[in-house]
């Protein structure tokens, strides 16, 4: 039998509880009845009796806060176990419940379902929950103004030349090359340019669509929020659906490591769960690719792989039953290299990725500028003569200078003073010291 069922009407009165509620795009609205979760009965009982399986005795009330379904919904499918005898009442609960426990046709029935699939937690939503879910909270719908890019790189030293470039890329939600020489803040102006896209979204914990359980929601790229309270009382932070969770908008960050099985929805055969992959990961959020054209695979097999979905803004996916899936690709992804674009992909992969902006070395003074505010993080008095003395140094080797370099070597000089218990002094002799280990001169 099929384990889902239509989508449920009540997700398409978001925009009235979102406005209602707070300043999200989407709210999901907890389900009223069977119908209304998108799931079959049959998989209900399944998802009931492996928590069961796992959790031991539990009230009908606990049961479903562990797989995110009001207590009404599941109910009548708690009773319905009882009466078939795969559940008993060991006791009653407060407030008109019971504690659940299985028998032994539960205990077999509840290993059958185990092994059909041994995923255990929130249920997942239809497939088509999750689609909409992504187009109402896509990044984009706001578009960034220049004081809300301002205050997101606040922390990060650059010049306004940069931030007029970075604006009009953000806005258009598609995808940059962040390029240029290593050490000057790339993945850091990455990874902050995801506060600009807006507020928190929803995600499910996990999905199903023609039987197959694909998880969502990873505790690696996706950070809780609070969930808000209605203001005025008209509702309460109850009323939204447990099998959804609010996030901070995502910021997936791949490097070397990145494989084209990533890429993918990889299956666990013996779990026969699913993981959803990195670029579903991040939608409604950033993808940032960083030191792009040093992965695993070549920049080639990347430019094939997405060069569809960056020009339509969906991808395809091939799930374990051979079902193709269509989800949408709404997310600004970043590449961030070293090398120049050009030398990596060719014209019609970079067409797709309509904006390259380069990251310069920093000028003189905003080496200065650096200069004093790393002295203020790591405790020392600042003094001009450091920056100048640093500074006269890179012009004596012909040697460039990054805007990690004022933090890295000032660190090493606070290194040098603790080992020699020596009051925090930037001395020439000290940030010499430290141009010699930083820099390996002979």
């Amino acid at each position: 039998m099929s384990q889902t069922t239509s989508m449920p009407t009540r997700l398409l009165e978001t925009g009235f509880y979102g406005g209602l509620l707070t300043d999200d795009t989407y709210w999901p609205v907890a389900p009223k009845d069977l119908a209304e979760t998108g799931l079959s009965e049959p998989f209900i009982e399944g998802l009931l009796l492996k928590s069961l399986f796992v959790g031991g005795t539990a009230s009908g009330r606990s049961i479903s806060d562990k797989v995110g379904l009001p207590f009404r919904v599941i109910e009548r499918i708690l009773d319905n176990l009882r009466t078939r005898k795969f559940t008993v009442h060991v006791r009653p609960a407060p407030f008109n419940d019971y504690y659940y426990a299985l028998t032994e046709a539960g205990l077999v029935r509840a290993n059958q379902a185990s092994q059909q699939c041994s995923y255990v937690g929130p249920a997942p939503v239809p497939l088509a929950d999750y689609l909409l879910s992504v187009e109402a909270q896509a990044a984009g719908l706001y578009p960034v103004q220049r004081e809300q890019l301002r205050d997101a790189l606040d922390k990060v030293s650059h010049d306004d030349e940069l931030l007029d470039q970075l604006g009009p890329a953000v806005n258009s939600n598609t995808g940059l090359f962040l390029f240029g020489p290593p050490g000057n803040g790339k993945t850091t102006i990455a990874k902050a340019l995801t506060a600009c896209l807006g507020q928190e979204v929803w995600i499910p914990h996990a999905i199903i669509d023609d039987g197959n359980l694909i998880k969502l929601q990873d505790d690696a790229f996706h950070i809780q929020t609070p969930i808000p309270e209605a203001e005025g009382g008209l509702m309460n932070a109850q009323d939204w659906d447990r099998r959804w969770v609010r996030v901070r908008r995502p910021t997936v960050v791949v490097g070397g490591e990145l494989t084209m099985e990533n890429l993918e929805v990889r299956h666990d055969a013996r779990s026969n769960i699913c993981e959803a992959p990195l670029q579903m990961k991040s939608n409604c959020g950033c993808l940032l690719i960083d030191d792009f054209g040093r992965q695993r695979i070549a920049p080639e097999e990347l430019l094939n792989r997405w060069i569809v979905p960056l020009e339509n803004h969906c991808d395809y996916l091939t799930l374990p039953t051979g079902k193709k899936i269509t989800i949408p690709f709404r997310q600004l992804i970043i590449f961030s290299t070293n090398l120049n674009p050009d030398s990596l992909v060719d014209e019609a992969f970079l067409r797709r990725v309509p904006y390259k902006i380069f990251v310069d070395d920093p000028s003189p003074d905003e080496y200065r500028r650096l200069m004093k505010t790393v002295c203020e993080q790591l405790g020392f008095v600042y003094i001009p003569e450091a920056a100048e003395h640093l500074l006269a140094f890179y012009e004596r080797t012909s040697r460039a200078s990054r805007r990690c370099h004022p933090r890295d070597l000032l660190q090493q000089v606070k290194n040098f003073c603790t080992y020699r218990q020596v009051p925090l002094v930037l001395r020439p002799e000290y940030l010499d010291q430290a141009c010699r280990s930083y820099f390996s001169q002979l």
